[in-house]
């Protein structure tokens, strides 16, 4: 009897996992910015419904999505909180750990809504929200959940759930990045801009960048840095050409993809590891923003990397 209840409870648990990972991924991961974090959330949260269902078999537990949306929020405020410290310590600009996709176009994040509430920029306003706004913000307005089930997940009664999501609401709209509108311009946008980078075409680059064009990376301390970000089409420009020319001599790849709903690309060395990734927000038919993340510690969950302050160095003695 006990060995086809524990059989029972297996079998569930897996449905379950399968069902609702994604849903609490992407709602710790937009909580947190963190790949890895948002993965142990995730994690800690299963741990939690399973062993609510071996000690009470379950019977309390009227809804597993209820149950395990509340606990992965729960948890990732609690994680926010104490994440704030450290990025206030972080060395140079922070940026969220990227997420790659390289699948069909329609089928980034659900639609397109949902893709660019991943994009960077967006989760750099929600930077900007406390914790609690922060989760009743995403419930509400990016998952859809009812006022009466995110006031029972962050613990507030449902009319100061609605007053917390007014105000996070105000922030949001006042800062929200705006997007070229066309998805499939967006693209075709980042394939000449990705091709003029790797051409080190500077004429190509001056009709795609926007005058206030900004560069932002994330290197945690590491080289090549960019301590503060870069303003402007002429010092952006010859930034990327640059770039362009120093990639064409070590034999970098770039590879297209989209990260965090956004296009982008991966700089892959000789061996195919990872370099670092970069994307471009795009609005106004001109590239508005350039991040790249470059941090191996931000890089670790896409795969192999590649040595990139190895091969520096020896680009640097093959020029003498």
């Amino acid at each position: 009897m006990m060995e086809t209840i524990v059989s029972t409870q297996a079998a569930h648990l897996a449905d379950v996992y399968e069902d609702l990972r994604p849903l609490l991924f992407s709602i710790a991961y937009r909580m947190l910015g963190s790949v890895t974090e948002a993965e142990d959330v995730v994690q800690e949260a299963f741990v939690r419904y399973q062993r609510a269902l071996r000690d009470g078999g379950g019977g309390e537990i009227e809804s597993p999505k209820a149950y395990l949306s509340a606990v992965a929020t729960r948890l990732a405020i609690d994680q926010l909180r104490s994440a704030r410290a450290r990025r206030e310590r972080y060395v140079g600009e922070w940026l969220p750990e990227p997420l790659v996709s390289d699948g069909p176009l329609d089928d980034v994040a659900g639609h397109a809504e949902q893709a660019d509430s991943l994009s960077m920029a967006f989760l750099l306003v929600l930077e900007r929200l406390s914790p609690v706004e922060r989760a009743v913000y995403l419930l509400r307005d990016v998952f859809d959940y009812g006022y009466d089930e995110v006031a029972r997940i962050v613990g507030k009664t449902e009319d100061n759930s609605r007053q917390i999501a007014v105000r996070a609401r105000r922030h949001v709209t006042e800062m929200k990045p705006r997007f070229e509108a066309s998805r499939q311009k967006r693209e075709e946008l980042a394939d000449r801009f990705f091709g003029a980078v790797e051409d080190g075409d500077m004429d190509e680059l001056v009709d795609l960048l926007s005058s206030d064009v900004m560069v932002v990376g994330d290197n945690g301390g590491t080289k090549p840095a960019w301590p503060r970000p870069i303003v402007g089409r002429d010092r952006v420009v010859k930034l990327l050409a640059g770039m362009g020319r120093q990639t064409r001599e070590m034999g970098v790849t770039i590879r297209r993809a989209r990260i965090n709903g956004q296009p982008g690309a991966l700089f892959l060395d000789r061996e195919g590891r990872l370099m670092y990734v970069m994307l471009i927000d795009v609005s106004g038919g001109a590239v508005q923003t350039v991040r790249s993340v470059i941090n191996p510690a931000k890089l670790r969950h896409l795969g192999p990397l590649a040595d990139v302050r190895g091969m520096l160095h020896r680009r640097q003695e093959e020029l003498g």
